[in-house]
């Protein structure tokens, strides 16, 4: 935080340096200008705008915003009153303030004495609309995001039907890769189902500010879903792109577009947004025994509402809707025989249903040790693991070496190419990276291990592996309204007992 306090004033100073002139029109010397930290003092006197601006200017997120007030400021000093001047100013200050310098009769009008010109109501509105359309994209970028639940991953802990907020500044927050973006949509524009809603003529690389803190074992994280830098624009990530490759070819998924669309690529900060709780920090080794899940060599702690898959076997008689609602089952279906039921649920549910008189038992389903499943990451038959039984894994740290041989390249060949931006070639047994024989590979970033804590029905990192440092967004911290997607208005559609709480 203390970086973000020095670093970000001090950057201020580079479009500052650019009115140089126009410090020396308001009767100022035009070096001050250049002067970090005292040139922002400065330009407060310039556009007489009280002093206590400068602890705002201190405020990480917030001192952007107004350090782009401050420019708008300026320019109206020198009769710059348009909208489009104000937003050359604010965008590229580093260009329109030497153009405002060299304009003939440049003249500096004190604002506190100058009677600025009456706005049209159209001119009311566009500012209000534009001021307002800034202020929401400054915080949705850096301070936080409203979120919605999509899927049943995170049942119990997260409901479908949960809107959240997302902290940003909890990790830090990432400045965009795609700066020139539609505002308040993510990927797709809202009136298309496949037309971008960003452009990549400026691409900015990654980096993250200082936050509160760093992703700590079992924080609800969002992140970019790492899987999703290729999709299909028909499927978007509902369908893995991987997995059509997988299923139909590459030649077909390219080539078929009536099936498939395009095939289109996405930067980071524009790929889904998913939501899983961190199970593995980096340097951690992760290990699934019959659905155990064991960091370290240490049985990991578990939320309460973890959920798995359950057979249950009745007496022949039916289990009634009012009984799942009871137990607030939302995920389950009668099988072919009258007599059983498949429940996702968790161990505390699963532990009361079997003291119900017309239940005779209730068996955790899981897939056994041994038996693969071609699905589950790394996807090599070398490794036979499947949800219920995986690894021993290691996940990536910065700064860590592995050694790299053609059994281990499986567990690290994404990371190394797509994530890390290196070539990987495999000759005479020999492993190449960027034309370089290798047997061990140093780490860039950091790698984090998801898990959903609905275990038997997410798609999380035991299908498509780690996600990259650069690919977190925040911690879910609060659900202000939970609705249900099964009920009407008027039929208890509003969960109150599951709004207004905080996400654990």
């Amino acid at each position: 935080m203390l970086e973000l306090i020095i670093i970000i004033p001090l950057l201020f100073t580079i479009p500052t340096v650019f009115a140089w002139k126009l410090f020396a029109e308001a009767g100022k010397p035009g070096y001050y200008s250049a002067i970090p930290f005292f040139n922002l003092y400065v330009l407060l006197r310039i556009i007489k705008k009280p002093l206590w601006w400068i602890v705002l200017l201190l405020i990480p997120f917030l001192n952007v915003f107004v350090y782009m007030l401050m420019l708008v400021e300026l320019v109206k000093c020198f009769g710059k009153y348009g909208l489009g001047e104000q937003f050359l100013a604010v965008v590229i200050p580093f260009v329109y303030l030497p153009m405002i310098s060299f304009e003939e009769n440049l003249s500096y009008a004190d604002p506190s004495v100058t009677k600025q010109p009456k706005k049209g109501p159209v001119r009311e509105w566009a500012d209000a609309i534009i001021f307002a359309v800034v202020a929401a994209t400054i915080i949705r970028t850096f301070l936080f995001e409203a979120y919605t639940i999509p899927t049943s991953s995170m049942e119990k802990s997260l409901l479908v039907g949960d809107f959240l907020f997302v902290s940003k500044i909890s990790y830090g927050p990432k400045i965009p890769n795609t700066p020139l973006a539609f505002p308040f949509v993510h990927h797709t524009l809202p009136w298309s189902q496949t037309a971008k809603s960003y452009v990549e003529w400026i691409k900015l690389p990654y980096y993250r500010f200082a936050g509160l803190g760093q992703v700590e074992r079992n924080d609800a994280v969002v992140f970019n879903y790492p899987a999703g830098d290729t999709v299909s624009d028909r499927y978007q990530s509902n369908i893995s792109y991987y997995s059509l490759i997988k299923e139909y070819g590459r030649e077909r998924v390219w080539t078929d577009k009536r099936n498939f669309g395009n095939i289109i690529s996405r930067p980071v900060d524009k790929r889904e947004n998913y939501i899983k709780r961190g199970v593995g920090m980096p340097g951690d080794t992760i290990l699934i025994k019959n659905t155990e899940l064991f960091v370290n060599g240490q049985k990991a702690a578990m939320p309460a509402t973890v959920q798995f898959k359950y057979l249950v076997k009745t007496d022949g008689t039916m289990i009634n809707k009012r009984l799942l609602d009871r137990y607030n089952i939302t995920e389950g279906k009668r099988m072919s025989m009258p007599d059983e039921y498949v429940f996702w649920i968790s161990q505390d549910v699963a532990n009361q249903i079997k003291e119900l008189p017309n239940v005779k038992t209730v068996t955790k389903l899981f897939e056994p040790a041994g038996e693969w499943n071609p699905e589950v990451f790394p996807n090599n038959v070398n490794y036979q693991w499947n949800i219920d039984n995986f690894g021993p894994l290691w996940v990536p740290q910065a700064g860590k070496t592995v050694e790299l041989t053609l059994e281990s390249l499986p567990l690290y060949e994404r990371i190394i190419h797509a994530y890390e931006g290196n070539e990987i070639e495999v000759k005479d047994g020999q492993i190449f990276i960027n034309g370089t024989p290798v047997d061990s590979y140093t780490f860039e970033m950091d790698y984090y291990w998801m898990m959903g804590d609905n275990r038997h029905n997410s798609a999380d990192s035991r299908i498509w592996g780690f996600v990259p440092r650069d690919h977190i967004v925040g911690k879910a911290v609060f659900v202000w309204l939970s609705l249900d997607p099964n009920k009407s208005l008027f039929d208890g559609k509003i969960r109150f007992d599951k709004s207004l709480r905080v996400v654990k």
